[in-house]
């Protein structure tokens, strides 16, 4: 993953900064490699960084079986947090399988008729975000890496943090490390050829299922 300060690229070659390398896990595929540095940089850095998530704490996650937010739930839980993920009524069962403690239908269920949480991680943004100062305590954190949390999160003594994921080597290094050893999943979603970059984004723009989608830069 290249840092945001560049463009990046769907491309068969591209110069990268070597300070920004890690290398691939040893047991996955190409293609299971390549969805786990955005996504899963972007979870780490919200839980810990950001949201300095602790151990027995207890965290929501909006979005917990998105591309973010599956892998979110996972680390989450290997920290030793309680945790709840938010999510549509045909990916409950899928935030359930990661090992979320409780998974929260929120097209149904008002999520924040639930005890309080310490960390609130969104990767949805909305009224699930809008909405969620009022599952939080004085003192909690509230992460986002889709928008701008709400204003009233300061009045309530709430700490609100708006990001974007940077490279991290050592965090990409524990990352591979979790996943070669078995107790993270690598989602993929949907593979398309480099050449079908345009219908992949275009997917992606739609809202497209759970799963990191890929690009396959060679056929075969």
């Amino acid at each position: 993953m290249t840092s945001f300060d560049r463009d990046g690229v769907a491309a068969e070659y591209a110069a990268v900064p070597v300070r920004e390398l890690s290398p691939k896990p040893e047991k996955l595929t190409h293609v299971e490699a390549a969805a786990i540095p955005l996504p899963a940089l972007s979870a780490m850095q919200g839980l810990f960084d950001h949201g300095r998530l602790d151990k027995n704490e207890r965290v929501m996650i909006h979005g917990g079986a998105g591309g973010v937010g599956a892998y979110a739930v996972q680390l989450a839980r290997l920290h030793g947090a309680h945790t709840i993920a938010t999510a549509s009524a045909s990916r409950v069962a899928s935030a359930r399988a990661l090992g979320a403690d409780e998974v929260i239908d929120h097209t149904a269920t008002d999520f924040t008729a639930i005890e309080s949480v310490d960390v609130v991680f969104d990767t949805a943004g909305g009224e699930r975000l809008e909405r969620s100062v009022e599952v939080l305590g004085k003192g909690g954190r509230l992460v986002s890496v889709v928008d701008d949390p709400p204003a009233t999160a300061e009045e309530h003594g709430i700490e609100a943090t708006w990001f974007l994921v940077e490279p991290n080597t050592e965090q990409l290094a524990e990352l591979s490390r979790l996943a070669d050893s078995g107790v993270m999943r690598v989602l993929v979603g949907r593979t398309y050829p480099l050449a079908d970059a345009r219908r992949a984004f275009a997917y992606l723009m739609g809202q497209g299922g759970s799963g990191k989608v890929v690009l396959s830069v060679v056929e075969g």
